[in-house]
């Protein structure tokens, strides 16, 4: 497996840390902000169309970037501020922003991200490469689910919030390596 997608690996493994530990109880958090059931489905609707719309005419544009490593960057760059967000949501109206906050990072990143990975993938593996980051991105994501509640019962969310930023940050940093020239 290339250096480079070994990196993209352990960026994409903080990432899913930090997001899969709000993902079981983000309904509490939201019943927590004076939401309801109708809110948390509006909230992730806004991320989930935020984040389609918004891929289609980046992954265009992306395809015309000569160093698609800086969007990456960038992208988890605004995740990670996202993350920090959750901090001061105190109602509805400021967890629609952040999650249309979360479709913008995703729609910056994911393009590039997929291009790259996918330019690294070795010939004869292209299944099994993605099968690498598929199993990895699930098994992290439970592992999480069940950490983020635990975390979340013992000391709040606001714990929980700045635990997920802290990993986000840390993913974020590993990802500016994608920005060092190639030997």
């Amino acid at each position: 497996m290339k250096k480079e997608m070994k990196l993209l690996l352990v960026v994409s493994a903080f990432s899913s840390l930090a997001g899969g530990l709000l993902a079981p109880i983000y309904a509490i958090f939201v019943k927590d902000i004076g939401g309801d059931l109708l809110t948390a489905g509006g909230a992730y609707s806004v991320y989930a169309i935020a984040t389609g719309v918004l891929i289609y005419f980046m992954s265009k544009w992306e395809d015309s970037i000569k160093h698609q490593e800086k969007l990456i960057v960038i992208g988890y760059l605004i995740q990670t501020i996202g993350f920090f967000g959750y901090v001061f949501v105190t109602k509805p109206i400021h967890l629609f922003i952040i999650q249309a906050l979360f479709g913008v990072s995703k729609a910056v990143w994911t393009p590039a991200y997929d291009g790259i990975y996918s330019k690294n993938l070795e010939k004869g593996k292209f299944a099994s490469e993605w099968g690498i980051w598929e199993s990895m991105n699930w098994t992290i994501i439970g592992i999480a689910a069940l950490f983020g509640g635990l975390i979340a019962n013992m000391f709040g969310f606001n714990f929980l919030f700045l635990t997920m930023f802290s990993l986000s940050a840390i993913g974020f940093l590993f990802s500016i390596n994608l920005l060092k020239k190639k030997k």
